[in-house]
């Protein structure tokens, strides 16, 4: 089952939350399994980059089926091969941390990335909102 709009939306409002608890601004991207942005929340205050950084890492997490430090490391490794892929993606995306696949029962069905906080603060947003699909899909 593919993830639906109120699933991303729920997620969302829970990273949102956490973020709010943390005193953090972030903006939250959530995207479908084909990398397609599925909501995109940027709090007030949130750096106005941030909007753009958040669903290029999501995007690329989603196409690449590798969480961020993976990508990382894969665009560490293999800069050419990397930059070549990522023009034919046919979609801007970033390596970089705070960005999780979100599977059902093992299958991709999208990806969340966080940005606009400090590195600590946008990779604990990630994990709770990644923590916080199944809680939002047995509901």
């Amino acid at each position: 089952m593919p993830l639906t709009l109120d699933e991303a939306r729920a997620v969302s409002d829970r990273v949102r939350e956490h973020a709010n608890e943390l005193g953090a601004t972030v903006t939250i991207a959530i995207v479908d399994a084909g990398g397609h942005l599925q909501v995109l929340d940027r709090m007030d205050g949130a750096n106005p980059v941030s909007a753009r950084v958040a669903p290029a890492k999501a995007a690329g997490v989603a196409l690449f089926h590798r969480d961020g430090s993976d990508l990382m490391g894969m665009q560490q490794a293999y800069p050419a091969v990397f930059a070549q892929i990522v023009e034919v993606a046919g979609t801007p995306i970033v390596a970089g941390l705070a960005a999780r696949l979100l599977r059902r029962e093992g299958v991709v069905v999208g990806a969340i990335a966080i940005a606009g906080g400090t590195f600590e603060q946008d990779d604990e947003c990630a994990n709770v909102g990644h923590d916080s699909l199944s809680v939002t899909a047995s509901t």
